[in-house]
């Protein structure tokens, strides 16, 4: 997981930031000290995001008598499908809320807080089992176990939403403009997201196997611990991060009126949810999100065409955003499929692999430690390809990389294919199946993601540049969208679903490979609109 997020506003960042000759404050190892700050809240606020994840889909499809809400599998992906979504659609705004009316530091800090409060809303109904011994006979326990659940979520999106574009916007700002220490301090920043991303998974499910609650709690108060050594090391980002003072009466009225907007709105949101909430507005998952996904898709293409036809570029522009167009639809398949991690092969791993190890089963959310785990091993591998490739005049132009990232991808579900096969004919698979799947996922990861970033902040008008990284951050939320839909198709809850498991999981093997095949053959042409862009 390269964890997307935190591109956005470090790019920003760099455009809009003066930066001094050298590294100011307290050291530590070359470092400044704050950097250490930030990687222990960013580490935190993973072990809690992914904890949580890992067992999203499987408490939303377990019955109600082993604990779970007992949704859907199409229920369950619709929900699972918003709510990733959500997290990258609500990045945007975050960065806008930070950068208007709380500054980079005290949005994370409230960030923090409202992702906490989302995790520990979740783990509400375990606490009044707990002090209720006829909780679980109380016609109570649905209404508010549902109520409880969705609140949680909603918070856990807006925290992220808050946190997670500008935490990376402060690492930037601790280094001087074109530090040679600037992409190593980035480096150790993201070595905390995986190795939150890989803790997680294994500890809140071990306590989710004794309650859903407990897990959901667990990750709450991995929260809590960032925030807890975030606000006690928080003397080491002094100076950074503060938002800038309204000077003139102008600007002050201006941000009142901004503060007051924000509130109306906000209150008219929680207004709705509690309506839904109450059953008194009908709310129909699956179809919110495939009426999200054609909004997504309407929007995305309105936008570039407006861009082009009406953004008052000149050819060469128009060319570039032309490139950025096509690159978003083939990120949103990519990612449509990368991110079925936690919702298809999640119920996979749970339903049709064998975890049985000398009479201890593994927890399923364990798997959902994988890629995290691969990614730490094998980021500085690919790295280090990289450079020797180029030192050789052989690197790939990076159209040829997203289609090796899309190849890659196609291969992991081929190995699902087959592994559908066996499950299909009524056998459990071994575990090697779906570790291999995400081994394959993993490079396809780390030959687009890293590029897609660099390539949209290379490729966009300057005037557009924050728009252009938006609309990466939404093929990014499309994708998840999807995966969220593919779920409930392919996940084999029911005997006529698990019969067609294997066809669907070889309809999403020809259409990736099919999206990588495309863009070998567009490569060139591509190559040729990006102009002196590598």
């Amino acid at each position: 997981m390269t964890d997307n997020l935190g591109f956005e506003s470090h790019e920003k960042d760099l455009q809009k930031k003066a930066y001094p000759e050298e590294i100011q404050g307290p050291k530590l190892f070359g470092h400044p000290k704050g950097l250490m700050t930030l990687f222990f809240t960013e580490m935190w606020e993973r072990f809690s995001f992914y904890g949580m994840r890992a067992l999203l889909i499987l408490f939303m499809a377990s019955p109600v008598v082993d604990g779970g809400l007992g949704f859907g599998d199409k229920t369950s992906g619709a929900i699972y499908g918003l709510y990733t979504m959500g997290v990258y659609l609500l990045a945007l705004p975050g960065g806008w809320f930070a950068d208007r009316l709380l500054g980079l530091k005290k949005s994370v800090w409230y960030g923090g807080l409202i992702i906490a409060l989302g995790h520990f809303t979740m783990g509400v109904p375990g606490i009044w089992g707990l002090i209720n011994s006829s909780f679980e006979e109380s016609a109570v326990v649905t209404r508010l176990d549902t109520t409880c659940f969705f609140l949680g979520l909603i918070f856990i999106v807006v925290g992220t939403g808050l946190l997670k574009p500008n935490i990376s916007s402060i690492v930037g700002q601790l280094y001087p403009e074109g530090s040679a220490k600037r992409d190593a301090g980035f480096s150790i920043f993201y070595m905390g997201i995986n190795i939150g991303g890989f803790l997680a998974p294994l500890a809140c499910s071990t306590f989710a196997k004794i309650d859903w609650h407990l897990g959901f709690g667990l990750a709450g108060f991995g929260m809590v611990l960032g925030l807890i050594q975030y606000k006690l090391s928080g003397k080491y980002l002094e100076g950074k991060g503060e938002l800038k003072k309204s000077k003139s009466p102008q600007e002050i009225r201006a941000r009142k009126k901004l503060v007051n907007t924000s509130i109306l709105v906000l209150a008219g949101v929680a207004f709705l949810l509690l309506l839904m909430f109450q059953g008194i507005i009908p709310v129909n998952a699956a179809a919110i999100a495939e009426a999200s996904f054609t909004f997504i898709a309407i929007v995305a293409f309105l936008y570039f065409g407006f861009l082009i036809f009406f953004g008052g570029l000149n050819s060469d522009q128009k060319k570039k955003v032309g490139v950025v167009a096509i690159l978003f639809v083939f990120s949103a398949i990519f990612w449509s499929g990368f991110e079925q991690a936690g919702s298809t092969l999640n119920l996979f791993a749970k339903r049709f692999t064998d975890r049985q190890v000398l009479g201890w089963e593994i927890p399923t959310g364990y798997f959902q430690s994988a890629n995290s785990l691969f990614i730490i091993i094998f980021a500085p591998l690919f790295g280090a390809m990289w450079v020797w490739l180029a030192r050789k005049q052989l690197e790939p132009s990076s159209p040829l990389k997203f289609a090796f990232g899309l190849l890659l991808l196609g291969m992991g579900f081929l190995v699902m294919y087959f592994a559908a096969k066996i499950a299909a004919s009524g056998h459990l698979v071994a575990p090697t199946w779906l570790l291999i799947t995400y081994l394959l996922h993993t490079f396809g990861e780390l030959s687009l993601s890293p590029v897609g970033l660099s390539l949209t902040t290379k490729l966009a008008p300057k005037k557009f540049e924050g728009q252009m990284m938006g609309m990466w951050f939404l093929s990014i939320a499309c994708g998840n969208l999807v995966a969220g839909i593919i779920a409930g198709k392919a996940s084999g809850g029911s005997k006529t679903a698990l019969e067609a498991m294997p066809g669907q999981y070889f309809l999403i093997v020809s259409t990736v490979v099919g999206a990588s095949l495309v863009l070998f053959i567009l490569s060139k042409p591509i190559r040729r609109l990006m102009g002196n862009v590598h």
